[in-house]
C-alpha cells in the first residue's frame, strides 16, 4: 500500500520521502506542483505526480491507481508577513485546498492522514514552552489558516472513520545528513538558510526583524528541529496510526530555544566568517518567543531526535547550500 505525500518535492516533505524510502517503504508517490518543489530532489524510485492537491480528479486517480493507504500533506504556503500581507492566498492555498484534498481522500477511501501543521496556531502563549493543551489563538493568516485545516480534519475524521496525527512545529532548520535534499527556495526566509548564504557571501547582509521583544536580547526565540529529525516524527506518527493507534496532535520540537542573535553567533563561528547584520523593525504577526513543549510525541510515539545540536544543524545548512550553489552554477 503506497503512502502518498503532498508538496513532497519541496524542503520538509523531500525528508519525508527519504525517511520513507530508507525505512524500507516500496511505493512512495509525490503530488507537487513545483512552485516551490523541485524533482532533483527526490530519489529515482519515487513516483511524481505533477499538479495542484485541490485538483480532485488527479488525486482521485492516483489514490486509486497506486492503492494509496495513507496521506502525509506538507503542500503549503509558509511566510507569516506575506500571509498578513496576502491573506486571501493562504486560506485558498492552505485551507481552500486542503478542504478539497481530505474530501477526494475520504471519497477513496484513505485510511490515515499525517497534517504538517505549525506552532503558529498558538499565537502569544503565556506559557513557554507551550504544551498541547493551551488554547490555541493564532495571530497571523497563516496560523489561522492551518488551525482551520486541523479543525477540518478532525471532523472529517470522526464523521468518516479516517485516523490520523496532526503536528505541530515551528522553525525547521538544517538538511539531511548524507546530502541528498535541504532547503533549495531561492527566496526562503528561514533564519539559518538567510545567515549562512549571508556567510557564504551570497547575500550582502542579514537583517533581524524587531531587537524590542521582551526576551533576554531583544530578538525573538523560536525552537528549532531539525529537518530529519522533523521526517522522522511524521514516519513514527505514521507507524503509529498504522499499529491501530488513536488520532493525535501533537507538538514537534526539542523544547528549547535560541535567540535570532544566538543563531547568528552561532553561524559565525560554525562558518568562520563574518558578515553584516542590519537591525531592522519588527514584522507583521510575528510572536516574541514560541517553544513547543514536546514531550507527548516522546513518550507516546516514542520519537528520539538525533540531531538536537544547533552547531551540526548549521553546518548541515552550510553544507547544503555550498552544494546548492555549486549544483546552480552547472
Amino acid at each position: 500500500m503506497a503512502v502518498l505525500v503532498t508538496g513532497g518535492a519541496g524542503y520538509i516533505g523531500s525528508h519525508m520521502v527519504l525517511a520513507l524510502i530508507d525505512a524500507g517503504h516500496d511505493e512512495v508517490v509525490v503530488i507537487d506542483d513545483l512552485s516551490t518543489g523541485f524533482d532533483w530532489a527526490l530519489p529515482p524510485e519515487v513516483t511524481l505526480v505533477l499538479g495542484d492537491v485541490a485538483d480532485q480528479d488527479l488525486v482521485a486517480r492516483t489514490i486509486r491507481e497506486h492503492q494509496v493507504e495513507a496521506l502525509a500533506h506538507f503542500a503549503a504556503r509558509i511566510v507569516v508577513p506575506d500571509s498578513v500581507a496576502d491573506p486571501l492566498h493562504y486560506y485558498l492555498a492552505n485551507t481552500v485546498k486542503t478542504r478539497a484534498l481530505i474530501e477526494t481522500a475520504v471519497k477513496e477511501g484513505v485510511k490515515h492522514v499525517i497534517f504538517s501543521s505549525t506552532a503558529a496556531v498558538y499565537g502569544e502563549p503565556e506559557t513557554v514552552p507551550v504544551p498541547e493543551s493551551l488554547v490555541t489563538n493564532p495571530i497571523n493568516p497563516y496560523g489561522r489558516s492551518k488551525l482551520m485545516s486541523e479543525w477540518m480534519i478532525a471532523d472529517a475524521a470522526k464523521a468518516h472513520g479516517f485516523s490520523y496525527v496532526i503536528l505541530r512545529y515551528f522553525n525547521v532548520a538544517g538538511a539531511d545528513p548524507r546530502g541528498r535534499s535541504g532547503q533549495s527556495t531561492p527566496n526562503a526566509t528561514h533564519l539559518i538558510k538567510v545567515a549562512t548564504q549571508s556567510a557564504l557571501g551570497q547575500r550582502t547582509h542579514l537583517e533581524v526583524y524587531g531587537t524590542d521583544y521582551p526576551t533576554p536580547d531583544g530578538s525573538c526565540l523560536r525552537d528549532y528541529i531539525q529537518v530529519s529529525d522533523l521526517a522522522e516524527a511524521h514516519l513514527v506518527a505514521l507507524n503509529h496510526l498504522r499499529g491501530g493507534g488513536d488520532s493525535l496532535t501533537l507538538n514537534c520540537g526539542y523544547g528549547r530555544g535560541y535567540s535570532v542573535l544566538e543563531v547568528i553567533e552561532v553561524v559565525k563561528r560554525v562558518s568562520g566568517k563574518d558578515f553584516e547584520v542590519r537591525l531592522s523593525p519588527r514584522r507583521a504577526g510575528d510572536p516574541a518567543q514560541i517553544i513547543a513543549g514536546a514531550d507527548r510525541i516522546r513518550s507516546e510515539l516514542g520519537w528520539v531526535p538525533k540531531h538536537d545540536d544547533l552547531d551540526g544543524i548549521v553546518r548541515q545548512a552550510l553544507d547544503w547550500e555550498d552544494s546548492l550553489s555549486k549544483r546552480n552554477r552547472r
